[in-house]
């Protein structure tokens, strides 16, 4: 039978998220897999895995702040922001001191754009980003709005011009980037090295297993995977409305706040995601058949 549920991997490098989704297709013996927030195959750490009628909540999860940890190697810009690059450009970048590494870290915290990097799987024209860097082609990106909730830094006592960075943001932001515009701001380049992705919303390396580690005691069920939303508990004649797909009225269940909202039977079983609309009544974003 076909497992509807949610697994935390453990990425390991040289992974592609592709490459554990497929893994987990194999392990669970089903091709209904999915991924939440891809990981490059350099970077390890947190990736959510979707099975069964679970992938449909995947997009939940995708807009989940994430946390990272990485190393900052001041004075070297690379091709791809990162240690895989080739080399662009070296600077002298002696003198900064770790006070004026952290005002400029402090001056890239909350809103900011970012331009995408070339190496990223944005869609520009039509074509993925990575996939024309491959060919040797750049194009015009526009910026796009994210928020840094946090960029700490601090100086590697072993390994001068490197900084040890840990950065909380939101969904869609590049650290490769932050790496690139720190060194910018600090009069020369950077690149970011030995990234790793600790958290996705509540979900922590913790708890995470690596895919030699896999089976059928880390599927965290639909519910579980939705614990990061507000939650409504509803009667039987409620739940018989969610399996329908019915609009409801947000007052009388107790729908507080700007959701979305997992909707719950009376045995903690997830019924269905619910959105906001401009009215008092709230609609189905994914209605869990058969929950």
């Amino acid at each position: 039978m076909s497992v509807s549920g949610l697994v935390v991997v453990d990425k390991e490098a040289g992974w592609t998220s592709h490459d554990a989704v497929a893994r987990c297709r194999r392990i669970f013996g089903q091709r209904r897999v999915g991924h939440a927030g891809t990981l490059d195959p350099d970077a390890t750490g947190v990736l959510l895995v979707g099975l069964g009628r679970a992938t449909r909540l995947l997009r939940f999860l995708t807009a989940l702040p994430k946390t990272y940890t990485t190393d900052i190697v001041l004075g070297t810009a690379t091709s791809t922001l990162d240690a895989s690059g080739e080399v662009t450009g070296t600077y002298d970048m002696s003198q900064v001191t770790p006070e004026s590494v952290r005002a400029a870290a402090e001056a890239l915290t909350g809103e900011i754009e970012q331009v995408p990097p070339m190496v990223s799987a944005v869609k520009v024209g039509g074509h993925r980003l990575h996939d024309l860097a491959r060919q040797g082609v750049e194009v015009e990106r526009a910026p796009r709005p994210v928020t840094v909730y946090r960029f700490d830094v601090e100086p590697d006592p072993d390994r001068p011009g490197v900084y040890r960075a840990e950065v909380e943001c939101s969904s869609g932001t590049y650290v490769r980037v932050l790496a690139q515009d720190l060194g910018m701001a600090l009069g020369g380049g950077a690149h970011l090295a030995d990234l790793r992705r600790t958290r996705i919303g509540s979900f922590g390396e913790a708890e995470a297993r690596t895919l030699d580690h896999i089976d059928l005691d880390a599927v965290l069920t639909p519910a579980q995977a939705m614990r990061d939303l507000d939650h409504v508990v509803v009667d039987a004649a409620v739940a018989a409305s969610i399996r329908t797909g019915l609009p409801l009225d947000r007052v009388p269940l107790g729908a507080a706040g700007e959701g979305p909202w997992a909707m719950l039977d009376g045995r903690g079983n997830l019924l269905g995601v619910y959105e906001a609309t401009d009215t008092d009544r709230i609609r189905p974003a994914v209605v869990l058949t058969g929950a």
